[in-house]
């Protein structure tokens, strides 16, 4: 059962209501009786045992199964040095990494530990981690678009990935995502675009498609720059929702 759920700076949740200390013999002193021998005892507080979970504050959250390039990706566009090896399940714990396009042009990426079927129920990591996921502004949906073991079909990946989401979080599933077909490199371009047009029609995709390569920085530089153009505009409609002045607004002397 969730008792609170603290984001704002300075909040304050009373979880447990702490004990009346009772009345102790000062309180009962008066001029004809100066020491007196009466106290009260004090009243039982409430005890609770409390779970307290931290999620990582991140503005683009890595999604996708085991090797499929997220710890890559992070290392190739931030200051983050993840575990990279070529076997899946190297990342065990949840990494950021601080993506920085130029002066104030920066945002946070969260890479989680890659995400298996029955992740929803507990199998794997995914449980224990997928809700650092629920911070973020945006997700990216990494794809091995070429897949050494041929019975890997990217649009069953995706799926698989959408199912497991679904069953954590509703909330979480509706999360605006974006589709980034990883390991272009391996392909050649007429096959790279034959595959991506397969998947994007086999999964009826109407958001944001990218071609990428981890590996070699192919596609790397349009993709983050898209994705800091996505979330200035998300503050923005976000400061709008709060009646604030935005960045560009909040150092003008005439306003």
């Amino acid at each position: 059962t969730v008792i609170a759920d603290m984001t704002e700076l300075g909040q304050r949740i009373v979880l447990a209501q702490g004990s009346n200390g009772g009345f102790g013999n000062l309180h009962f002193k008066s001029a004809t009786n100066q020491a007196p021998r009466r106290a009260n005892p004090g009243l039982a507080g409430i005890e609770r045992t409390i779970w307290l979970r931290l999620k990582l504050i991140a503005d683009v959250g890595l999604l996708g199964l085991p090797n499929a390039g997220k710890s890559t990706f992070l290392a190739a566009t931030s200051n983050a040095r993840p575990k990279i090896a070529d076997y899946p399940f190297t990342t065990l714990y949840p990494n950021l990494g601080v993506v920085s396009l130029g002066r104030d042009q920066s945002f946070v990426v969260a890479d989680i530990p890659g995400v298996i079927e029955g992740a929803a129920a507990g199998a794997g990591l995914g449980l224990q981690f997928l809700k650092h996921l629920s911070r973020t502004r945006l997700l990216l949906h990494l794809v091995d678009i070429a897949p050494l073991d041929a019975s890997m079909d990217p649009a069953q990946q995706v799926r698989q990935i959408e199912r497991e989401l679904f069953d954590y979080s509703p909330e979480l599933a509706d999360k605006e995502r974006w589709l980034v077909l990883n390991k272009k490199d391996l392909l050649s371009d007429e096959a790279f675009a034959e595959r991506s047009a397969e998947l994007v029609t086999a999964l009826q995709w109407r958001g944001p498609v990218y071609g990428i390569s981890a590996a070699t920085g192919d596609g790397l530089r349009q993709l983050t720059a898209d994705l800091m153009a996505r979330l200035e505009s998300i503050w923005r409609e976000e400061a709008a929702e709060r009646e604030e002045p935005s960045d560009d607004e909040a150092w003008d002397p005439l306003l």
